[in-house]
């Protein structure tokens, strides 16, 4: 098994490295003493489930899921309207019929990039493969585990999923977890600790993983730059990949002769590996 909070990044700087009332004194008593107790009932429950939702994103875990959506809900790209700053954006191809349910892919940007970047590799291939696309941006400049700690981007990205979930038929044996860098090393701890949500893990070039625990089996795709200046192999995918095998979990892995990117040959290859 893999070890809770493995992390094995590699020593980079900063840059590299979820009452009513009623007649009569007494019935007006009696009315008030309930109204206040089932006030306080209801506060009692929702501080509860305010609790369970920030000790699960702590912990590094999304409990959105996939559901019947009410409605109708616009094709193309849209923003998802959650946040003023750093938001997010939303893809659904052109054919998506509410119908037949589609496949998800949660993409995750680099560091220092926004969700414009994070959508970037699957994009032009989204309507021809049918796929809906999220990527969702991160509260500060990178994610929050590179920060030590899970927290606000769990968080948003839980509530992005529950947007997504409630407006589209997502297909929940095809929802995969997607980054590059930074964002890699975020899919491949989130994707690993909520493996119960995520079917498919696909990590371009990651640093380092860091899961919170081990829930589920995803598959996972990693693929890496032999040339990679910022995020060396030596030091990254070829002691994580050894690691999650290990493990138990079935790996596809990808070398390349390039640098820290993402030729378009290994996003056919991650495509064509989700969509088999």
């Amino acid at each position: 098994m893999l070890r809770q909070n493995t992390d094995i990044r590699p020593r980079l700087t900063r840059r590299h490295l979820l009452g009513m009332f009623l007649a009569g004194i007494t019935a007006a008593m009696g009315a008030a003493c309930t109204t206040n107790s089932m006030e306080r009932i209801t506060l009692m429950r929702t501080d509860k489930q305010k609790n369970q939702d920030r000790q699960a994103s702590t912990n590094g875990r999304l409990l959105a899921r996939p559901t019947q959506p009410t409605g109708t809900a616009p094709v193309g790209l849209q923003p998802l309207g959650l946040s003023a700053k750093r938001d997010g954006l939303l893809y659904v191809p052109k054919n998506y019929q509410a119908s037949k349910p589609a496949p998800l892919v949660v993409m995750l940007h680099g560091a220092g990039g926004d969700a414009r970047g994070g959508l970037t590799p699957f994009q032009n291939l989204a309507d021809a493969a049918g796929l809906i696309l999220l990527a969702p941006a991160s509260r500060r400049e990178t994610w929050d585990v590179l920060f030590e700690e899970y927290g606000p981007d769990i968080t948003f990205i839980d509530q992005a999923l529950a947007q997504t979930f409630s407006r589209y038929a997502v297909d929940p044996t095809r929802i995969a977890l997607e980054g590059f860098s930074d964002g890699a090393s975020y899919a491949l701890s989130v994707g690993i600790t909520n493996g119960d949500l995520f079917t498919h893990v696909i990590a371009f070039s990651p640093g380092f993983m860091a899961p919170a625990s081990q829930v589920g089996t995803p598959r996972l795709f990693i693929s890496h730059g032999t040339r990679d200046s910022v995020l060396p192999i030596d030091v990254c995918s070829r002691k994580i990949v050894p690691q999650v095998r290990r493990a138990g979990y079935d790996v596809l892995y990808r070398e390349f002769d390039g640098p820290h990117t993402i030729p378009p040959a290994i996003v056919d290859s991650a495509l064509d590996w989700f969509t088999a």
